[in-house]
């Protein structure tokens, strides 16, 4: 009797099961899409827009992101022009017009709620740049959520909203003190002509260098 019981469960659970192994293989070849989007580009143009959310105020932004292999990002604001945030592969800057310091921190110890986006200037892999990650449908595309490695402390949740053909189109932070912030990325240019000097940070006359944090 016992062991028709167990063979009836096994059946009834063999469904489920091969179901699950289903949708792990499904989601395994969707991150697979987007390390291997990512992987065949050398660098990156879009325009971006930014929302933030927190600590009593919110700010609108949008710009232009440039992206070149390897470690190289520049974030250049549209408002105020200007304004830019600079990885060159050494060193992260922060400068805003009108400021007497620029900031200077160095790339391995960065904590920047865009340097999530850092997973895209080396060989990217996934499922090594997120713990806890899950993929779920989201209109023509996909999400891709989990934790971003070494940013438990600050970040709650990162969302990645992809296309079809593997692009991010979305970017979404949400911090443990319950501040949330959105990148929408757009007129995507890939493998466009870029140079080092692109990724180059010049402070101002007369404005000094200071090591540390920058403001948020």
């Amino acid at each position: 009797m016992l062991s028709r019981v167990l063979l009836f469960a096994s059946f009834c659970c063999a469904p489920l099961l091969l179901a699950q192994q289903n949708d792990a293989v499904h989601n395994d070849a969707l991150i697979h899409k987007v390390d291997d989007h990512y992987n065949h580009l050398t660098s990156l143009r879009a325009h971006y827009t930014e929302s933030y959310a927190g600590m009593g105020m919110t700010r609108a932004e949008e710009g232009t992101l440039l992206l070149k292999k390897p470690g190289r990002m520049r974030w250049s604001y549209a408002a105020p022009v200007g304004k830019v945030f600079v990885l060159d592969g050494k060193f992260a800057w922060f400068y805003t017009p009108g400021d007497s310091q620029a900031t200077r921190v160095p790339a391995k110890q960065l904590d920047d709620l865009r340097s999530p986006l850092r997973f895209l200037l080396g060989h990217t892999q996934l499922k090594k740049e997120l713990d806890n990650l899950t993929v779920v449908a989201d209109g023509n595309g996909f999400r891709i959520s989990g934790v971003p490695k070494g940013m438990a402390q600050r970040v709650k949740l990162l969302s990645l909203g992809v296309s079809a053909t593997g692009a991010i189109e979305r970017m979404r932070l949400e911090e443990v003190d319950g501040a949330v912030t959105e990148f929408t990325f757009s007129a995507m240019q890939e493998n466009v002509p870029v140079k080092d000097a692109d990724f180059a940070f010049l402070p101002p006359a007369g404005v000094s260098v200071v090591e540390g944090l920058p403001p948020i």
